[in-house]
């Protein structure tokens, strides 16, 4: 088939016209992407159901259902992981079995933030030690390797220094404490790798005095330079302010392993709106932060600082934080 010149000539410029806007489009989706995209991950733990009610679980064959809709409404806010809070224990490892399973099928990756039940004497367990504590958390990785995908997030003890008895203003209780959590990565580390799995082992997050005195540059060097803080304050400002200094004073990016509204004791009342406003505020000013590399709110459901009421429906705060995460 021939063409004429005039022809040929406005094929060339619907080709070029239309390479134009894809070229366009291409770069406002892409702008519109990284726009999103202001953390290396987004995460929002369920500690209130996946660690609080874990021995209840066991006994109640109706919980599946009840963890499906959890999932499904934390996946649906954009969030890349969801956090579960589930010990590490034998008796427990049903639960964490089926939190994990349900998060896989709506395609987020897991944040473990449980512990051994025994470090806080939680559920009845007796107390164990650092040396045990190190001992059965490699064990655990070994033996449930099945149980992570690359791009999960495993930390053995979250707030540590609860179940340590870190005493601030002793110096060789926090020397011994960075020795312990240096170990336990060392070995925590060693293992994901004996496992081939890509998995974040080193947010070991604390409240913030206890950072301050404990990530020091050298202990976050040996942390692989992530301090990882659970932090409540009252002011977005604040908020902001506190992860500045301490990324200053320890040399290295902040994750923050827990942080929303309201606390009663430090927000005080606050409405579902107040709430919201709270968290756009602390939102926009941590999206701003070069210094922050990934964050998780506390809690989706069943307390004080809530995304979903008790019924399951949304507050408006999941509005504000599916814009951040940029969910449907």
């Amino acid at each position: 088939m021939k063409f004429t010149k005039i022809e040929v000539v406005v094929l060339l410029s619907l080709f070029v016209l239309g390479a134009v806007a894809t070229l366009v489009f291409t770069q406002q989706t892409g702008m519109q992407e990284e726009k999103r995209k202001h953390w290396k991950f987004q995460s929002i733990d369920t500690m209130k159901n996946s660690r609080d009610l874990a021995r209840e679980e066991l006994l109640d064959p109706n919980f599946p259902k009840e963890i499906e809709k959890q999932i499904a409404d934390i996946a649906a806010t954009g969030a890349t992981h969801v956090a579960i809070g589930t010990p590490y224990d034998d008796e427990f490892l049903p639960v964490i079995k089926l939190w994990t399973r349900t998060a896989r099928q709506h395609d987020l990756k897991v944040w473990f933030r449980g512990n051994w039940s025994g470090w806080e004497e939680w559920f009845g367990y007796k107390r164990i030690d650092e040396r045990k504590h190190t001992e059965n958390t490699r064990q655990f990785i070994l033996n449930n390797s099945n149980l992570f995908e690359d791009g999960d997030i495993f930390t053995s003890c979250p707030e540590c220094e609860n179940g340590a008895g870190v005493e601030l203003g002793n110096n060789f209780s926090i020397i011994e404490y960075r020795k312990f959590l240096i170990e336990e990565y060392t070995v925590t580390k060693g293992a994901f790798a004996e496992i081939d799995k890509d998995v974040t082992a080193n947010y070991y997050s604390m409240n913030l005095d206890i950072a301050k005195s404990v990530m020091d540059r050298d202990t976050t060097r040996s942390l692989d330079g992530v301090v990882a803080i659970d932090h409540y304050v009252n002011s977005p400002q604040q908020l902001a302010d506190d992860i500045v200094e301490i990324a200053e004073l320890s040399g290295g990016q902040v994750v923050l392993g827990e942080l929303g509204a309201p606390i009663p004791d430090i927000h005080g009342p606050m409405n579902e709106e107040a709430q919201a406003e709270w968290l756009t505020e602390s939102l926009r000013l941590v999206s701003e932060l070069r210094e922050v590399e990934g964050l998780n709110y506390w809690v989706n459901k069943d307390g004080s600082t809530a995304l979903w009421r008790v019924n399951g429906t949304p507050k408006p705060a999941v509005n504000v934080i599916t814009q951040y995460f940029g969910g449907k």
